[in-house]
């Protein structure tokens, strides 16, 4: 999972605000910048895809299984993805650039997809809190790397060095790909898996030509089951209170993070030191955020651990707005980011053992699919208009309208917790073993 983690965090930031810094340095317009965020909304869409990953096996890669043979192929485009990006200048090619962005954020969104299933399939409910705190170290590895380390070498070689380096880095994933095994939850899993959805269809549908009565099984058993089987679960008035936490839940700091490295540069900080204090320093209070959230999500239960982390992360982005009425001073921007990255590790790690407690096993790739992307839907979209915004009002009022934006998380987290079915959604992730078992039986 360390591995994997660094393979599925190292290309976000290359399409991010990494990229955003690259714009920059060309002296694009903010409010172009902006926009470059919704190359992002492809990661918030993999929901459309997600069923033919879950259940489609690759002719040619058959061998591999199906989990690490759609995370070979993913990883093999972002090679060629970020390759080609390398070779363009962003002064003369802004929409190639984009083009080949959004390609790069379709393969690792593919890769998601794919490498969820296995993070969730591949071991017990109880230790998905573990892998969820492994799996974010080596995220933020890849991030500090993609981050930090792109920074450092566009100072001091090239950009275009800078992301063919990026491209050779993502053979940590293919490798570790090729040596691990199948999810054993998955080897033995059919194809053919028949949810009352399909029970009903195939009885009521036995005069159907066979060739379309399969195809419509197939769509029934890989699409609609999954997100009929959420529903059925939980309730209507319940699922849809905990799709609104997931999809508010990260709105604030996904909001703001095409324009950070903007502003960071505009404050007058040099791409090294932005590496040295926002991406290194700020990975080391993110790892500590999510050592302390994996200890918060089995100690305290993961309801009342996501109130906590919503609360913070509203919190430090007014941090940001009173740091841009501030001189340039390099201890505030470390007091800042330590506030910021702390309570990010802890939202992240406690939010993914939430998702991966809600899934089925036998529909893992699309329903948490369904829960990642409209976790980040909301926010990329929002995040498009950012650099309206600070061309149109400045950076301050831009921080205190991203940490309002954490509200209605706040609220409906709180709400979740006061519902009565409530005391029964992973209080804690052993307890949810249990309580998952009960609902399968």
């Amino acid at each position: 999972m360390l591995f994997l983690g660094f393979s599925a965090g190292l290309p976000l930031l290359l399409v991010y605000s990494t990229l955003t810094a690259w714009l920059s340095d060309y002296d694009v317009k903010k409010s172009t910048i902006g926009l470059f965020a919704w190359v992002g909304i492809t990661y918030s869409v993999k929901l459309f895809w997600a069923p033919v990953v879950d259940r489609l096996h690759l002719p040619l890669l058959r061998r591999m299984g199906q989990r690490r043979s759609w995370m070979l192929l993913a990883q093999a485009g972002i090679v060629f993805g970020l390759y080609q990006m390398s070779q363009l200048n962003p002064a003369d090619s802004l929409k190639m650039v984009a083009l080949w962005g959004v390609f790069v954020a379709f393969c690792s969104a593919t890769q998601d997809i794919a490498l969820d299933a296995y993070r969730i399939e591949a071991v017990e409910t109880d230790r998905q809190a573990a892998m969820a705190s492994t799996y974010i170290f080596g995220y933020r590895i890849a991030m500090l790397f993609a981050g930090a380390g792109a920074l450092y070498i566009a100072q001091y070689q090239s950009w275009p060095f800078a992301y063919q380096t990026m491209a050779a880095s993502m053979l940590v994933g293919i490798i570790t790909v090729i040596l691990i095994a199948e999810p054993i939850s998955n080897t033995v899993r059919s194809l053919a898996e028949r949810g009352p959805l399909v029970e009903r269809f195939e009885a009521q549908a036995s005069g159907w030509l066979p060739p379309l009565r399969t195809a419509v099984s197939w769509i029934l058993g890989a699409v609609v089951e999954p997100f009929v089987d959420f529903f059925r679960r939980n309730g209507l008035g319940l699922a849809l209170l905990i799709l609104g936490v997931v999809a508010f839940y990260r709105l604030s700091d996904l909001s703001m993070g095409a324009m950070s490295n903007p502003f960071y540069l505009d404050m007058g900080f040099s791409k090294a030191e932005i590496a040295t204090v926002v991406k290194s320093f700020g990975l080391a209070m993110t790892l500590i955020g999510a050592g302390l959230g994996g200890v918060m999500a089995m100690r305290y239960g993961t309801l009342k651990s996501l109130l906590v982390a919503a609360i913070m992360v509203a919190t430090t982005n007014l941090l940001f707005a009173w740091i841009a009425t501030q001189p340039k001073d390099i201890s505030y921007l470390a007091g800042v980011i330590a506030a910021d990255n702390l309570s990010a590790g802890i939202a992240t790690t406690v939010f993914i053992a939430f998702l991966s407690g809600l899934t089925n096993t036998a529909y893992t790739a699309t329903q948490y699919a369904l829960f990642s992307s409209l976790m980040t839907l909301p926010g990329k979209i929002i995040a498009g208009y950012s650099g309206f915004v600070v061309e149109a009002q400045g950076y301050a009022t831009f921080f205190i309208y991203v940490a309002a934006l954490g509200i209605p998380a706040i609220v409906l987290v709180s709400v979740l917790i006061h519902w009565n079915k409530a005391r029964q959604l992973l209080a804690t992730p052993a307890e949810s073993a249990r309580q998952n078992a009960t609902a399968d039986t």
